[in-house]
């Protein structure tokens, strides 16, 4: 008998089964103690800086078979269509598409800019210890020169009014100069300006090296997006000639008397969409062509093609949890999320020195030297001599009340360290994500891989069973259109996870900055070409000319 029970609860994660009810003993696993998860300044430092050597440095030169392929001048830019003619298709390795991006990329040169922009702007905070001296010239020289003659009343002891007369004569040549010395002795927003720039300077340079990951990314992506367009227009190309070699056989069939009408338009329709999938993947595969030049920054008459063939480029040997911890180590993005929250407290503390005392020491010296007379009347010699003054002294400054500015300076810098440290949290829940993400669907592309290559081994040997049945007259034009649609179909498909696969593995690499990847073997099943399934398929694809859109358009009207 059965005894009445509530619920199952299965404790996956433990392999334990706990079952409560009435009747059953209750079964618990050991509640154990959740250890406190360590903060992120005890981890990497309240003020993390950066660290190139977690990260291969960039290339500075290109390889000596890639030397014709440096970028051209920074600020060239064509005026005649010669100079953009496509006269060489360069074939290239990833190994040489990561060395030439490297090298070439534009972006990751104006982000090395920004690099030195920082530090420059780092030695001009620190400039702020150091004394100022200044030199000041107002007469170097200066000439005065003039005539003066005032007229004025003048009243004797008798009462008698007369008219008097002054002459006054300049002319003077006079040199002065000074020169002034001073330093802040008490300067109370120093110290957080000077905190704040190197938290920007660190910020910079982790802002390189993630430029960096993300260019070695985008380069294995369009590179792979290359492979992935060639597959397919190999395997356009491979379908057209099999629907040439179905059409003839059904043409031939028809004029024999044996066949239908019915069959000949349907290898007409399977020629036209084969036909249509070659016409996409030409044209993909000259836009991924021209993306990656853009990429590498590649000579205005040069196109890259893919040098090797698309297949799997190893296996992902960490775990999930290790991959996650590495991202946590070794990504920038959490150092850059810390630097912001100091850098938010040193202006903080930079508007609170605003409303502090300042006290400085100068020292000031001024030196003249002049020549002639001044405001003297006519009938005195001219003079002439030097004048030399020094001073020193302190000079203090405090803003005492300045209706609450810097005090709301302050609460907004702290409110905006409190932000950061929200940012941060997000970006760290991001980053697992991110490492989550890439690795679940490199399982799922892994799998992909699998039943593709199996789908496309029974599709091969589906159409040549149909071929033959079809030859022998036991099947019809049918069953050989829809094979030959099924084995195009498995071709790409198994091309896609290929490339998906590659894809997740390079996203994996830079979303954990780790390089752990196991190198696949040759492989020995399924290549990455199909095999002729018949020697008549060996036919050349003939060249349509391109119509224009308007006569190629069909009538909606159905056929009566």
């Amino acid at each position: 008998m059965t005894r009445p029970f509530k619920t199952w609860l299965v404790a996956a994660s433990s392999g334990l089964l706990a079952i409560s009810g009435t009747g059953f003993a209750q079964q618990e696993p050991a509640a154990s103690v959740q250890e406190p998860l360590p903060l992120a300044p005890q981890v990497k430092g309240p003020r993390p800086k950066s660290d190139a050597s977690v990260l291969a440095p960039a290339a500075t030169k290109l390889d000596p078979s890639l030397q014709n392929l440096a970028a051209p001048a920074t600020l060239a830019l064509p005026n005649k269509p010669e100079q953009v003619r496509i006269v060489e298709l360069r074939p290239l390795s990833l190994k040489d598409v990561e060395n030439l991006a490297e090298v070439n990329n534009p972006n990751l040169k104006a982000i090395a800019t920004q690099v030195d922009q920082a530090q420059s702007q780092l030695r001009t905070q620190i400039a702020a210890w150091y004394p100022t001296l200044s030199i000041n010239a107002s007469s170097l020289p200066s000439y005065t020169g003039g005539n003066q003659r005032i007229t004025q009343p003048t009243t004797d002891i008798t009462g008698q009014t007369s008219r008097t007369t002054q002459y006054t004569y300049t002319d003077r040549w006079a040199m002065g100069a000074s020169l002034t010395a001073q330093w802040d002795v008490i300067n109370p927003q120093r110290v957080p300006q000077i905190a704040a720039a190197r938290d920007q300077f660190e910020q910079s340079k982790n802002q390189y090296l993630i430029a960096l990951r993300e260019l070695r990314l985008q380069a294995a992506q369009f590179y792979f997006k290359l492979q992935l367009d060639d597959d397919t227009v190999r395997i356009g190309q491979q379908s057209v000639r099999a629907s040439l070699v179905s059409l003839r056989d059904a043409r031939a069939r028809f004029q024999a008397g044996v066949a239908t009408k019915l069959e000949v338009l349907e290898a007409e329709t399977q020629l036209a969409r084969d036909q249509q999938l070659l016409t996409n993947a030409l044209a993909d595969q000259s836009i991924s062509r021209r993306n990656l030049a853009r990429l590498l920054d590649l000579p205005q008459n040069v196109s890259p093609t893919a040098e090797e063939p698309l297949r799997p480029l190893g296996v992902w040997t960490p775990s999930l949890q290790e991959s996650v911890i590495a991202a946590y180590a070794f990504r920038e993005e959490l150092d850059n999320a810390l630097l912001d929250i100091s850098a938010a407290n040193s202006q903080a503390n930079s508007a609170l020195g605003s409303v502090q005392p300042f006290l400085t020491i100068f020292n000031s010296l001024d030196g003249t030297r002049f020549d002639g007379v001044e405001s003297v009347l006519v009938d005195l010699p001219g003079r002439s001599g030097w004048a030399v003054e020094n001073s020193v002294g302190l000079s203090a400054r405090w803003n005492i009340f300045d209706g609450g500015a810097a005090r709301a300076q302050y609460r907004q810098a702290k409110q905006r360290a409190q932000e950061n440290s929200f940012r941060f949290a997000q970006t760290r829940d991001d980053l697992r994500f991110q490492v989550e993400e890439s690795f679940y669907q490199l399982r799922q592309a892994n799998r992909n891989i699998q039943t593709t290559s199996r789908e496309v081994i029974s599709s091969r040997e589906s159409l040549r069973l149909a071929r033959l049945r079809f030859q022998a007259g036991v099947s019809t034009q049918r069953e050989v259109v829809d094979n030959q649609r099924d084995l195009t179909q498995a071709e790409v498909r198994y091309a896609t996870a290929l490339a998906e696969y590659n894809n997740n593995l390079a996203l994996l690499r830079r979303r954990t900055g780790l390089d752990q990847v196991a190198v696949c073997q040759p492989p020995t099943g399924l290549g990455s070409s199909m095999p002729v399934l018949d020697s008549m398929e060996n036919v050349p694809v003939p060249s349509e000319p391109l119509q224009p859109a308007c006569q190629a358009t069909i009538s909606a009207k159905p056929a009566s």
